[in-house]
């Protein structure tokens, strides 16, 4: 193992200032308030009625509270001192075992790890030699002890096992109280491990059950872990409930340590929100002098990333001295370890190359990585080393950055910590890219992506102290690999090829998993060929100085092209057609169409030819999802006008069974009426009518009959292959902003995959095509097509068709007509079924002259 320096010379660390910055996130710290207390009063703890009390008990009993009284007022080595005594001189076994459980307490605080330990061996070893009346609280109340003090030296995995068991003596012996609050330390630990949700899964029963309760610090607490989880998987409205409830109790209970600490979480809710302003005032909140010491430094250091990531150098240059300050003061734990890593890494990111220097940050990070290692924390040992390793790396100091990743790498290996391994394994694919070690360079990134495959099976986010940015730290790693393979500069293989095609796939699944905050697709390998022998599929991948693409035509090798644009010019591109398109503005379109055209497929267009292919697959990347492929144009015509065409999110997600061949029945579902602020659609009308004329109809439900209850009534008992809801709808890079509008409710993407799914569940048959006609993406948002995919994808259904903008309401009404027409012919599939009804709506003369009225359908999934 490498040694990390203990002291950092500058002639070992140039200052250097490079052009390029690497990010590797750390977000926002999470406040742990163990709810285990002081007991000092071993009448809390035992009932004394059968215990016949000495003199020597009661001066047992005046000396215990002597230390409660010097521990509440912050003198801990006297309090140590006096428990020492009546642990060694108590002639009662239950205050003996009290005097050690709270010198446990008393030890942790000040940071004596072993002396804690031996404390708690001293207190078991009495109750396993003494036969003691309620021997099972005792016991009970020390493995509350030992919970907080494993956690605190970061043996999460440890600390939730034992506080399990200490809430099932709990309830064993009827202390529901006391069970519910080893539950909530339990949430806790699962927070600093990153078990986001199974903290969630734990905490809204026992919530459920405060309810009924009068208010408490335990209720304040509960509120509060559980918003901070909320808050981390992304349910940010339910967070925000959870938080503003939490601070609301703490203030009727005048508790201001609890409010400040609420005020802390709720800037961090503010801050995932992109709130700044709000998120600041919250922190300020949070420093006030009544709060805890290490919930304003939490506070203060996350108003010091604020500052970094808003470029106000100057407050952040003022802050950090006194934040560095408090740090030193306080005992060392994990949560203070992270919160000097957190400092660390904020001070990386500072764009000045002098205050504070490289030389300072590399002995913050050298002293934390010593106080770790005097812990035994391997995982906060890591991490300081890892990015001691990155301090070097934007030195340009490849060496001694590989060296150190090198070892943060192998400590979070032996403690199997997935959530780690890969930002080293990244970090080391990135020091030999630099190195121009290529092919070491691709093993480390390849590395990388495999852990990030089995750690999305792990339930594990990431540590919540540490935070992971997915767009920061795990889409640059498969972007960068799929750079490395097809590096101009290098022959590219088939096997590279394959490699980064699997690459492709696997960052479409990470950025479904991300949108949804957990691992909930199931992926399956498909070989296109077996699938359908007459389409190709086309994947596009936006790279900083060039745009990428690869393709699979049927049983031919994989080919690629590449086309030089930079990823700056061509977003620039999609927006300024995005826009033309949106707004009808002439012909303007027309160039940006083409251009389009000419980046993504014209160096494929011979080979598509001469393969006969008639159908176009697209696994489209970024902001390419904003614009419908149909609308490209090659100078002569559209490309709608040329092939079938279907969207997937990736292969691995597409369920190969065709339509033809099943009896078509429809369940049909819409609004014509202005409802919840969305104006209406008078034309809905008449396109459930056509669509009844057209096809077997199996419900329908118009207006106010479409409600959410109506709904699923009809697809417990009616059942039917397709889905047609004519509503508004709105798709969002954010999973909450994502839904269909119903006369009494939005249906999100949760509720709604729960009501489709429920036709399989009933024996009806899965959703084979869930029709979205009036549905559009939200404006502004880069990512919004993301939230169609999502739509697709989890709904249930194998296909969806939508919009990506508002479409007319009359050229709507003619292209659904036809769709179902076509749908009636079984030897189309749905691709081509699409397809034909969009070149009616082109061909008529009412909507010839704009793509608008055609070309925003899309058909997700299943294309045949």
């Amino acid at each position: 193992m490498t040694q990390v320096p203990q002291t950092i010379h500058p002639r070992e660390l140039r200052i250097i200032r490079p052009p390029w910055r690497r990010r590797l996130v750390f977000g926002l710290i999470v406040t742990v308030s163990f709810l285990t207390c002081l007991l000092l009063h071993p009448a809390q703890a035992v009932s004394h009625d059968s215990i016949p009390r000495s003199v020597a008990q009661s001066a047992a009993q005046a000396t215990l509270e002597q230390g409660e009284h010097l521990y509440n007022s912050g003198q801990l080595q006297e309090a140590a001192q006096v428990l020492q005594q009546v642990a060694d001189t108590a002639s009662s076994p239950v205050e003996q075992v009290t005097a050690w459980r709270n010198l446990a307490l008393v030890y942790q605080q000040l940071g004596q790890w072993g002396a804690a330990e031996g404390a708690i061996a001293e207190a078991q070893s009495l109750l396993d030699a003494t036969s003691l009346p309620n021997r099972s609280l005792l016991l009970a109340q020390l493995l509350d002890v030992q919970g907080g003090i494993q956690l605190s030296q970061g043996q999460g995995e440890a600390a939730i096992a034992t506080w399990q068991q200490a809430a099932e003596i709990y309830t064993q012996i009827e202390q529901p109280n006391a069970a519910i609050q080893a539950q909530v330390n339990q949430a806790q630990a699962m927070q600093r491990l990153g078990f986001h949700r199974q903290a969630i899964a734990t905490l809204l029963p026992v919530v459920a059950t405060l309810e009924t309760q009068p208010d408490s610090l335990t209720v304040v607490i509960a509120q509060r872990t559980l918003g901070d989880s909320l808050v981390q998987a992304g349910n940010l409205n339910e967070a925000q409930a959870a938080l503003e409830s939490s601070q609301a109790i703490a203030q009727t209970l005048s508790n201001s340590g609890a409010v400040g600490a609420a005020a802390l979480s709720l800037g961090n809710l503010k801050t995932a929100q992109g709130e700044t302003e709000a998120a600041l005032a919250y922190y300020d909140e949070a420093t006030t002098a009544t709060a805890p010491p290490l919930v304003q430094v939490q506070a203060q250091l996350n108003r010091l990333a604020l500052f970094a990531k808003t470029n106000q150098v100057a407050q952040a240059q003022t802050l950090w001295p006194s934040i560095l300050s408090t740090l030193n003061a306080l005992t060392p734990n994990q949560t203070t370890l992270f919160a000097k890593i957190n400092l660390a890494q904020t001070l990386i990111e500072l764009p000045v190359a002098t205050n504070p220097t490289p030389r300072q940050i590399a002995e913050l990070l050298a002293k934390t990585i010593q106080q770790a290692q005097t812990l035994g924390d391997r995982r906060s040992e890591s991490f300081a080393t890892g990015i001691l390793g990155h301090l070097y790396e934007t030195q340009e100091q490849w060496s001694e950055a590989t060296d150190l990743s090198q070892s943060a790498l192998g400590l979070a290996q032996r403690i199997n910590a997935s959530d780690i391994t890969y930002r080293w394994q990244w970090q080391l694919g990135r020091l030999y890219k630099a190195e121009k070690q290529t092919e070491k360079a691709i093993a480390a990134y390849s590395d990388a992506i495999e852990t990030l495959k089995r750690l999305r099976t792990d339930l594990v986010a990431v540590n919540p102290a540490v935070q992971v940015s997915f767009q920061d730290n795990v889409e640059p790693i498969h972007r960068e690999l799929v750079a490395l393979l097809l590096d101009p500069d290098r022959s590219v293989t088939p096997v590279d090829l394959e490699k980064a095609r699997t690459t492709i796939e696997a960052l479409q699944l990470a950025e479904l998993d991300n949108f949804f905050r957990e691992a909930c697709l199931d992926a399956a390998e498909i070989d296109i060929d077996q699938l359908d022998q007459r389409a190709a599929v086309v994947y596009p991948v936006i790279l900083g100085d060039r745009l990428e693409v690869i393709v699979s035509l049927p049983n031919q090798p994989l080919q690629h092209y590449t086309s030089p644009v930079s990823a700056a010019d061509l977003d620039e591109t999609i927006e300024q057609l995005q826009q033309l398109l949106v707004l009808r503005i002439g012909r303007q379109y027309l160039p940006f169409a083409q251009q389009l055209y000419d980046w993504l497929l014209r160096p494929a267009i011979a080979d598509l030819t001469a393969s006969d292919v008639d159908t176009l697959v697209f696994v489209l990347d970024g902001e390419l999802r904003n614009i419908p492929m149909a609308a490209l144009h090659d100078g002569n015509q559209f490309l709608l006008e040329q092939y079938n065409l279907a969207l997937t999110p990736g292969l691995q997600l597409v369920n190969p069974q065709p339509l033809q061949g099943q009896t078509l029945r429809v369940v049909t579902a819409g609004l014509s009426e202005a409802r919840q602020g969305f104006s209406a659609l008078p034309n809905v009308i008449e396109e459930v009518q056509q669509i009844q004329a057209t096809v077997p109809t199996a419900a329908v439900l118009l207006n106010d009959e479409f409600t959410s209850q109506a709904l699923e009534n009809s697809l417990n008992f009616e059942g039917a292959p397709i889905v047609h809801l004519a509503s508004h709808g709105k798709f969002s890079s954010s999973s909450e902003e994502t839904f269909v509008l119903t006369w009494d409710d939005r249906l999100n993407i949760n509720t709604l995959s729960s009501l489709l799914q429920t036709s399989e569940l009933n024996q009806n048959g899965p959703i084979q095509l869930l029709v979205l006609s009036a549905c559009q993406t939200a404006t502004g948002d880069k990512q919004a097509a993301l939230g169609l995919a999502g739509m697709a994808v989890r709904s249930g259904a194998r296909s969806t068709i939508s919009t990506l903008w508002q479409v007319n309401d009359a050229a709507t009404a003619v292209l659904m007509t036809e769709l179902y027409s076509n749908l009636t012919n079984q030897k189309m599939t749905k691709a081509e079924a699409l397809r034909q009804a969009q070149l009616t709506v082109l061909n008529s003369p009412q909507f010839r002259q704009h793509p608008f009225f055609w070309a925003p359908y899309v058909l997700v999934g299943n294309w045949l």
